[in-house]
């Protein structure tokens, strides 16, 4: 296993009584609450997180946003409201929690789903991050990617058997209006995505089948991938050269950080 380096990053609460501060960017720690055990028998959150630097982190993305601008990396442990998410310029959900991962899931339901649509419509920048359905819950989190008009399908795409087939997750970038540095990535096991109205396609598979979309909605604007695929094992070096997964975390800081700006 390749060793994560410390990275340094100052992790700010995110309360109630903390002012808002320009170009925050929020990573959601509700819907997709993790746990392990450490060594030493205490428990603590885990994957998806700007603190974590093992291979489930998302320590190196946290870092990519600060070398592009932001001024606070948080994460949101309670569930979405008005105020918390006023405190915020970018919030990001990601592979939202069935039982396998926590017995007592927080499930998106109608009530935030149009709370966190109404920020977006305020000029909130939303990152949408699926996974395969195996891996988690599609079904509640679809509550809230409709009102945007799309919806994580129930299928896998790009599928990976192993090391010895990367390609077979392989996308290419080249052209993307988003991707300005990164030409080629690597996406493994995702969920497709279904267009019902609004959004468009920014990365499809060889086959015609929407990786990822973006919509304007309102003021704000929302983008989606079907998978995680930003966390540290597969921005850390680990991967074959031909894959850009470390510029394309770049590419997508940046441009979610202008969207936020656009609407200051």
């Amino acid at each position: 296993m390749i060793k994560m380096k410390k990275t340094g990053i100052a992790l700010v609460a995110l309360s109630i009584g903390l002012t808002a501060c320009a170009q925050t960017v929020t990573v959601d720690n509700y819907y997709n609450k993790e746990t392990k055990k450490t060594k030493d028998g205490t428990t603590k959150d885990f994957h998806y997180l700007w603190t974590d630097q093992e291979m489930s982190g998302f320590s190196i993305f946290g870092e990519t946003f600060l070398k592009n601008g932001a001024k606070a990396l948080t994460s949101l442990a309670q569930a979405p409201t008005p105020q918390n998410l006023k405190k915020t310029d970018v919030y990001i959900i990601v592979d939202p929690d069935h039982v396998g991962d926590n017995p007592n899931p927080n499930y998106m339901d109608e009530k935030r789903a149009q709370i966190i649509a109404d920020w977006v419509k305020a000029g909130g920048v939303l990152l949408l991050m699926g996974n395969d359905e195996a891996n988690a819950d599609l079904k509640h989190f679809n509550i809230l990617t409709a009102k945007f008009g799309f919806t994580f399908n129930s299928d896998i795409i790009l599928a990976v058997k192993d090391d010895e087939h990367f390609d077979d997750g392989g996308i290419a970038t080249a052209g993307s209006d988003l991707f300005k540095t990164s030409k080629n990535i690597f996406i493994k096991n995702a969920a497709s995505i279904a267009i019902q109205h609004s959004a468009i396609p920014v990365l499809q598979t060889k086959d015609g089948k929407n990786a990822m979309v973006r919509v304007k909605y309102g003021k704000g604007v929302v983008l989606a991938v079907g998978d995680p695929w930003l966390y540290n094992e597969y921005t850390n070096g680990r991967l074959p050269a031909r894959f850009e997964n470390d510029k394309a975390a770049n590419d997508v800081a940046q441009w979610l950080l202008e969207q936020a700006k656009k609407v200051k």
